[in-house]
C-alpha cells in the first residue's frame, strides 16, 4: 500500500503544531520561569496566621504590578504560623524595612496573591529578612456566614440583647425641645 506525500506532510505538520502548543502551554504555566536560577531574585520571608488558598508560584505584587512569586510555604512548628518565602526580582531589591505584606484575591473568585506595601523606612530589606507587618487572608465564606447568622448586621450586637428588650418605650414628647415660656404639653387630645 502506498502513502501519499500530502497525507504524510499533513500528519507531520499536525504533530509539529501539537508539540509547539505543548511548549507554549509549558512556558505559560511556569510564567516563563524554568527554574534555572540566575535571575537576580532574592528571598524574603513573611509570617501569616492564615494564608487561605495561597499557592506556590502565586504572584507577589506592588501596586498591581508583579515583582516576584511565592517560592515556598512552610509551617512554623512552635507558633503554628505559615511562613511564606517570597522570591523578589532583583530590580526591586531596595524595599524599605517597614514594608507590609498581605494576602489578597484578584476579584471575587480570582487567584490569591501577596501584595506588598512599601513603607517609608530609609533602611532596606536584605535577602532572607522577614516582613513583620503582615495581614492574613480573608476567608470569604466565613465572612458571609458571620453576616448571615448574626441577625443581618444590626448595630448593637445580638438581637436578644437585654439592653434592647428591657428598655422603656420612649415618648416622642420627651425628645422635643422645651421653651421656658411655652405652655406645657397636655395629655388631652386636641379638638
Amino acid at each position: 500500500m502506498s502513502r501519499s506525500p500530502r497525507i504524510e506532510f499533513a500528519v507531520g505538520a499536525f504533530l509539529l503544531l501539537a508539540l509547539a502548543s505543548l511548549m507554549v502551554l509549558a512556558v505559560a504555566s511556569t510564567n516563563g520561569r524554568f527554574g534555572l536560577g540566575g535571575d537576580g531574585a532574592y528571598p524574603l520571608k513573611a509570617r501569616f496566621a492564615a494564608i487561605g488558598p495561597l499557592r506556590i508560584n502565586a504572584p507577589v505584587k506592588i501596586g498591581g504590578v508583579a515583582v516576584g512569586h511565592v517560592q515556598s510555604i512552610t509551617l512554623d512548628p512552635q507558633k503554628f504560623d505559615a511562613i511564606v518565602t517570597l522570591s523578589i526580582q532583583g530590580d526591586y531589591k531596595d524595599l524599605p524595612a517597614d514594608t507590609a505584606a498581605g494576602i489578597y484575591t484578584s476579584g471575587l473568585l480570582g487567584e490569591s496573591y501577596v501584595g506588598l506595601a512599601p513603607g517609608g523606612d530609609p533602611e532596606t530589606l536584605k535577602p532572607g529578612d522577614e516582613l513583620y507587618l503582615t495581614q492574613p487572608a480573608v476567608d470569604l465564606m466565613q465572612l458571609v456566614g458571620k453576616y448571615m447568622f448574626s441577625g443581618g448586621g444590626k448595630p448593637g450586637g445580638d438581637a436578644g440583647d437585654a439592653s434592647e428588650t428591657d428598655a422603656a418605650p420612649v415618648d416622642a414628647r420627651d425628645e422635643l425641645p422645651t421653651d421656658p415660656g411655652a405652655p406645657a404639653p397636655s395629655d388631652e387630645p386636641t379638638p
